[in-house]
């Protein structure tokens, strides 16, 4: 297989798995708290348009990345396969925790351990890397802006969200863990 073939391969599990976790891990207000605030659908729309976007921009226009050097394609397949696998740790590491909309369960503990002791939003971080990936397969600037722009904003959306969910529910543990631990970026942001 190709470069680019592999990159369809990662991208459509990914999609694969998106959709997965959208049926699979849902929370009903049944089953916990659900404090999503719109966040989700949000995100979901945002993070559709943007990739169509960007493919339908990248496809349609000249590759103006380094004058559309084929060695990109590789970089992009290491970036989705990069953000997967942080993405997919991540949610294996919450276990029956991670839930697609925002939602504290009543047995639900603060993790700290693995990836988590390095970022609060290591699942973002890789879902991230995934928005790049496209835009640099693409090979072309404005498809890159678009993947990093409009999916950045409503991640920091959801995670604002999200943050305000963990504080009220660990509270003080929370707190500590925010100004000890980054976001999305170890040791940056």
């Amino acid at each position: 297989m190709n470069a680019s073939q592999w990159f369809a391969v990662l991208d459509w599990a990914w999609l694969a798995s998106e959709m997965l976790l959208q049926v699979v891990t849902r929370t009903s207000r049944k089953g916990g708290e659900v404090k999503d605030r719109g966040s989700l659908m949000v995100l979901l729309l945002t993070i559709f348009a943007s990739v169509w976007g960007a493919m339908w921009y990248g496809d349609t226009r000249p590759h103006t990345m380094l004058a559309g050097a084929e060695w990109l394609v590789v970089v992009a397949v290491v970036l989705m396969a990069t953000g997967l696998a942080v993405r997919w740790t991540a949610i294996y590491t919450l276990g029956v925790s991670f839930s697609t909309n925002v939602a504290i369960h009543t047995t639900q503990t603060l993790r700290t351990h693995g990836l988590y002791r390095l970022v609060r939003h290591p699942s973002y971080s890789g879902m991230l890397l995934c928005f790049v990936s496209i835009g640099v397969y693409e090979r072309n600037w404005i498809s890159l802006a678009i993947m990093l722009i409009f999916p950045t904003a409503a991640l920091f959306y959801r995670m604002h969200v999200e943050e305000m969910a963990l504080r009220g529910a660990f509270g003080a543990q929370y707190v500590e863990y925010s100004r000890t631990t980054r976001r999305l970026i170890p040791g940056i942001y």
